[in-house]
């Protein structure tokens, strides 16, 4: 039973481990839209350019975008039929474990210095960011939104997986786009 017991913290943090790699994607689209119209794109700046996020960053999700698209047989064009735009929300996250058992563990306290006592285990800290990235995109001749996905999931401050952890957010959002196409 004891060893259960101490498991169980260990068993916590590989499922907090194995959520954090997965992106969560929702889409919404236009039901009225032929999506087989649209052959080619352009990014649309000025929904792009209201992205309050760095310009490393930005751009790293620009070129993601760009690979989806032209891996989907788009191609960018100075007259698009889709204008391609997105924005971006994050927050921070505090997980606190309290490692401390209670009363009637050995250690500092309680009965004097060493002995049975309180246990003064501190409770662990620790914070993450959360992101949802946007991607809209827009009938150029309409100027209305035909297609939207968003996916959510755990941002990486290491700059050596940003690229990969951005790519992974575009590409599973993008595996929606056309609506059907995924089924």
């Amino acid at each position: 039973m004891k060893k259960v017991v101490y498991m169980l913290p260990l068993i916590a943090i590989l499922l907090v481990i194995s959520s954090c790699s997965s992106v969560k994607v929702a889409t919404d689209y236009d039901k009225s839209a032929n999506f087989n119209q649209y052959k080619t794109f352009a990014f649309y700046k000025t929904g792009i350019d209201k992205v309050e996020i760095s310009d490393l960053d930005k751009r790293r999700i620009l070129r993601a975008i760009e690979a989806e698209m032209l891996s989907k047989g788009f191609t960018k064009s100075e007259t698009p039929d889709l204008l391609v735009s997105l924005f971006t929300k994050s927050h921070q996250r505090v997980d606190v474990y309290n490692n401390a058992w209670g009363y009637g563990g050995w250690g500092w306290g309680g009965y004097g210095p060493w002995g049975w006592g309180y246990n003064h285990l501190q409770p662990s800290v620790s914070t993450s960011s959360q992101g949802a990235l946007y991607i809209d995109l827009i009938d150029a001749d309409k100027k209305e939104l035909v297609w939207q996905g968003m996916g959510t999931g755990y941002l990486t401050q290491n700059v050596e997986k940003k690229d990969e952890r951005i790519n992974e957010f575009v590409a599973k959002i993008m595996e929606q786009y056309p609506p059907g196409a995924q089924q």
